[in-house]
């Protein structure tokens, strides 16, 4: 088998040209709008074959967002090489746009161009998020989707004599944090400046359709903001707005119409633009392009993707998806109703991320209960909650588990209110997060934020049968209660015999009880989610060597069974596995039950405690959550 060769970038960024562009002059020459386009079609090449490889070996990515913005880049780099009154940081509030920032550090010489064919692999140094301090030559962490234009302020704040420039997108801007940014910046009068792609794609739909009467002009020409409208593509038309914002005293916004990927064929104008371009399109782009026939694929046909080899014992090695069965298990409660009392009575509202929590299903099979919400977590959560303020009426919420962190408030609100809303937040943990750090789900207990008088349910199933469990039991309960699920697909836990599935059968899920998947006197190991079956792995592979571990699957976080606490409390030794992050984790809770209890065990806890490392089960190594490193902290407790 042919092993790819990246040790060369094949596409030459020396022959980028240098250009100086003066914001008084609106007219490019046609000198000027020759060098542009030779720069534009230069670096979206780029961006097209580095992408391609996170499709390549498996780890995914994002074309289209930083291959759009190409024109607007080129434009700020010719302001920036002619006058030091810009601050020289192409700031980007859409971080999944992170190649434009890899591209830049190449082409700057803080990356060497061959290492961007190393896109979003596992310990590259490439993540799927700019890292301020990971990766050479970027300047700034974007964070989450429509978070970096508060921030941005502060900057233009604390530098008053430099103009400020910020990406930003359709999508982002949908963000409940840009309106508060857009009103400080008019009332401070900043030199912040948006240009903002305007591409009508976000990643499950079309702004257009889903979102009727967004209008992203009227909105902040409505916040006060001076609003230029261009065609992105048009370089002569885009230019004459980015003069015109930059010599506008105070905040302006560039909006550039076009559609995504404008030019590749195959991902042009759709959804599937959002995502990272696939391989054999990028091969039909650059044959179209007058490229040789092996100029692409020498690389991208010989990337496969990266495997950790281990044979887990204690799980199938067939796999589900948790995160999409949960919609199935919706579907399944949903299944039983008429379709008139399920819309009265049920209400699912998507951020913009169907597809990747489980939505996508209930959307398709129960139309009359869902409702497409944007890229407005905060609102949209508390829509749901709002829906379930009358007792018999049940809201449904689901994002990714990092953007928890976003609705604390809501949450509160919700309580007070005594709503009903079953969350769901997927990407919990690290596994399989090539995003990396600021996609992390690892602090999910922030959940739990109620007074001791309410009780908040934070559910973790171990496998896909489980979830069904999980959801279908709890589905119509009142209050507040939480399902997580991982990024990654998890096996089936097996009984102890390694034939039989420990949640098929006549399995019943039983809020607020922890299960002893078995017994063991030397001790035991506590976990849940898409730990379970690697502790299991650990505590069988224990047993195997004739210590006597026991393992505890405890699927309702956050509540203390008095039975299986005082039973493993008399133990040896207690162990908390988990993947959220060791500081608020279960594990930083367990310790205090035991003592509350007088029970003395040696105690133990491992979760995530560093930044990301990039790449997909890597992750889990990288954090020392393998099944090897569990075992070793077991053996370390039962000395």
């Amino acid at each position: 088998m042919a092993t790819a060769n990246l040790s060369n970038f094949p596409i030459d960024l020396k022959q980028y040209k240098k250009l100086v562009l003066d914001p008084t002059r609106p007219q490019l020459s046609a000198e000027q709008k020759a060098t542009l386009q030779h720069n534009i079609q230069l670096l979206r090449d780029a961006i097209v074959l580095f992408t391609a490889t996170g499709a390549a070996r498996g780890v995914s990515g994002h074309t289209g967002g930083a291959y759009d913005t190409v024109p607007e880049v080129c434009l700020l780099l010719s302001l920036f090489e002619g006058s030091e009154k810009y601050l020289p940081i192409i700031f980007d509030e859409a971080g999944h746009r992170v190649a434009t920032q890899y591209l830049l550090a190449a082409l700057e010489g803080s990356l060497p161009p061959e290492h961007l064919l190393h896109y979003r692999e596992a310990n590259s140094k490439l993540p799927g998020h700019p890292e301020l301090g990971l990766t050479p030559g970027v300047k700034f962490s974007s964070g989450r989707l429509g978070h970096m234009w508060p921030l941005v302020n502060g900057v233009a704040l604390a530098n008053r004599e430099k103009v400020v420039f910020c990406l930003g997108s359709d999508g982002s801007q949908q963000e409940g944090d840009d309106a508060e940014a857009a009103r400080l910046a008019v009332a401070q009068n900043l030199n912040v400046k948006l240009l903002i792609d305007d591409n009508d794609v976000t990643i499950a739909g079309h702004p257009s359709k889903y979102l009727n009467g967004y209008d992203l002009a009227r909105t902040l020409e409505g916040h006060g903001l001076r609003v230029f409208i261009t065609q992105g593509e048009d370089i002569d038309a885009l230019w004459g707005s980015v003069a015109a914002a930059v010599t506008h005293d105070g905040p302006a916004a560039v909006i550039s119409k076009r559609i995504m990927a404008p030019g590749i064929p195959d991902i042009e104008g759709s959804t599937h633009g959002h995502d990272v371009i696939p391989v054999k399109s990028a091969l039909k782009y650059f044959e179209a392009r007058g490229y040789p026939s092996n100029f692409a694929g020498d690389i991208l046909l010989n990337i496969k993707p990266a495997a950790i080899p281990y044979l887990y014992v204690g799980s199938t090695k067939e796999v589900g998806a948790n995160r999409v069965v949960f919609g199935e298990a919706v579907n399944l409660v949903l299944d039983k109703l008429p379709e008139e009392e399920a819309a009265k009575k049920v209400m699912v509202i998507d951020s913009d991320l169907e597809g990747s929590t489980g939505l996508k299903v209930i959307h398709q099979k129960h139309p009359e209960v869902f409702v497409s919400g944007g890229i407005m977590e905060r609102g949209n959560f508390s829509a749901a909650a709002g829906f379930g303020f009358d007792a018999n009426k049940f809201g449904v919420f689901s994002t990714f588990s990092a953007f928890l962190e976003m609705i604390v408030s809501e949450l509160t609100m919700a309580r007070l209110n005594n709503c009903n809303v079953l969350c769901h937040f997927s990407h919990a943990g690290v596994d399989e997060m090539a995003d990396n750090t600021c996609h992390f789900g690892v602090n999910n207990f922030f959940g739990d934020n109620g007074l001791s008088d309410v009780q908040s349910w934070l559910y973790f199933p171990a496998d896909a049968l489980q979830m069904v469990a999980i959801v279908q039991r709890v589905f119509f309960e009142r209050g507040i209660r939480f399902v997580f699920s991982t990024r990654s697909k998890v096996p089936y836990i097996l009984k102890e015999d390694g034939k039989t599935r420990y949640f098929d059968g006549d399995y019943k899920f039983v809020p607020g009880k922890d299960e002893t998947i078995v017994d063991g006197k030397a001790g035991y190991v506590v976990s849940f989610g898409e730990m379970l079956y690697r502790s299991w792995d650990a505590v069988l592979r224990c047993r195997q060597e004739g210590l006597d571990v026991g393992l505890i699957n405890k699927p309702t976080l956050n509540v203390v069974d008095e039975q299986t606490i005082r039973k493993i409390g008399s133990s040896p030794f207690v162990l908390v596995v988990e993947s959220f992050n060791q500081k608020t984790g279960l594990g930083s809770k367990f310790g205090t039950w035991l003592l509350e209890r007088q029970l003395t065990p040696k105690y133990g806890y491992i979760g995530t405690t560093k930044e990301g490392c990039g790449g997909l089960t890597e992750q889990i190594f990288y954090q020392n959550l393998d099944p090897q490193s569990i075992i070793l902290k077991i053996k370390q407790l039962s000395q």
